[in-house]
């Protein structure tokens, strides 16, 4: 069973240039990583032009879904029928980009399928990560 979920979604960029209405933009979910999500939004579509990526937590993605939540960073919240605002603030500015909710909610579910919200703490190996961090110290 694969680890990693990837699934595509097209990002209407709110108040982009005529020439880029929409952008392609990647969801990513890692078992690794089981409480987090990873929105990555290609070179084109970036000021920097440079491929950026955000992370976030898959439950604030998911309560976005019905209603505004996050009041950091990134936040998200349903608009209209079947679209989600994701809203992501950074020092240069904020981006505001659209997607089709029901794309959310089949990525959601997969993740859901992979890692069921509640037992993201089985996939963590403390032990491990604990090891890491006292390596590191020395």
């Amino acid at each position: 069973m694969s680890t990693v979920i990837e699934q595509p979604v097209e990002a209407r960029l709110v108040a982009a240039a005529p020439r880029m209405p929409s952008i392609p933009a990647m969801l990513h979910y890692d078992r690794s990583d089981p409480f987090a999500i990873r929105m990555t939004f290609p070179a084109p579509a970036t000021l920097e032009g440079v491929e950026v990526c955000w992370t976030f937590a898959r439950d604030l993605l998911s309560a976005g879904l019905e209603e505004a939540v996050g009041h950091g960073d990134v936040r998200v919240r349903p608009y209209g029928y079947d679209r989600t605002v994701l809203e992501f603030h950074a020092p240069e500015g904020t981006a505001v980009v659209h997607i089709h909710s029901s794309d959310v909610r089949r990525f959601l579910k997969a993740t859901d399928e992979l890692v069921p919200v509640g037992l993201e703490h089985l996939q963590l190996d403390l032990d491990h990560d604990l090891a890491e961090l006292m390596r590191d110290a020395c």
